[in-house]
C-alpha cells in the first residue's frame, strides 16, 4: 500500500479512502441521531419558546388594551371634572353676583330708610320750630300791638287768628314754605 505522503494531487492533505468511508458512515449516523432525537427536542424547545413569546405578546397587548381603556376612562373623568369645575365656577360667579346685588339692594334700602328717617326728623323739627316761632311771633306781635295801642290785648281766638293770617300772608309774599 501506498502511503500518502504528498504524492497525490492534494499532497499531504489528501485523506485515505477508508477514512472517507468511515467519516461518511459516522456522519450519517450522527445525522440520523440528530434528526431523530435532537431535531424533535429542538423543535419542542423552539415551539415552547414561540408559545411563551406569543403568550407574552398577547399579555402585553392585553395590558396595552387595559392601559388604553384606563387612559380613556381617566380622560373621560378628567373631562367630566373639568365640566363640573366649570359649572361650579359659573355657579360661584352667579352666587357672587346675587350676593353683591342683595348687599347693594340692602344697602340702598337701608340708605333710603335712613334718609327717610332723617327727612322725617328734619320735617318734625321744622314743624316744631315753626309752631314755636308762630307762637312766639304771635305773642310778640300781641305785645307790640298792646304797646302801640296802649291797651292790653288778651290772647283770644280772634287775635290768634289775626296773627296766623298775617303770617300766612307774609309767607305767600316772600314765597316761603308753609
Amino acid at each position: 500500500m501506498e502511503t500518502s505522503g504528498g504524492t497525490g494531487p492534494f499532497g499531504p492533505l489528501a485523506p485515505e479512502p477508508y477514512d472517507l468511508v468511515w467519516s461518511a458512515v459516522i456522519f450519517v449516523v450522527i445525522l440520523l441521531v440528530v434528526w431523530r432525537v435532537g431535531l424533535p427536542r429542538m423543535a419542542k424547545l423552539l415551539d415552547a419558546r414561540t408559545a411563551a413569546i406569543e403568550g407574552n405578546i398577547e399579555q402585553a397587548q392585553a395590558a396595552q388594551r387595559e392601559a388604553n381603556e384606563a387612559l380613556e376612562r381617566y380622560n373621560a373623568q378628567l373631562a367630566e371634572a373639568r365640566v363640573e369645575a366649570g359649572k361650579i365656577r359659573d355657579q360661584a360667579r352667579e352666587d357672587a353676583k346675587r350676593i353683591v346685588a342683595e348687599a347693594r339692594d340692602n344697602a340702598q334700602s337701608e340708605a333710603d330708610r335712613i334718609v327717610a328717617q332723617g327727612n322725617a326728623q328734619v320735617e318734625a323739627s321744622r314743624a316744631k320750630a315753626e309752631a314755636e316761632l308762630r307762637t312766639g311771633v304771635g305773642t310778640l306781635a300781641l305785645s307790640l300791638a298792646s304797646g302801640i295801642v296802649g291797651e292790653h290785648l288778651d290772647k283770644d281766638e280772634n287775635s290768634v287768628a289775626y296773627v296766623d293770617r298775617f303770617l300766612a300772608d307774609l309767607e305767600v309774599e316772600h314765597g316761603a314754605r308753609p
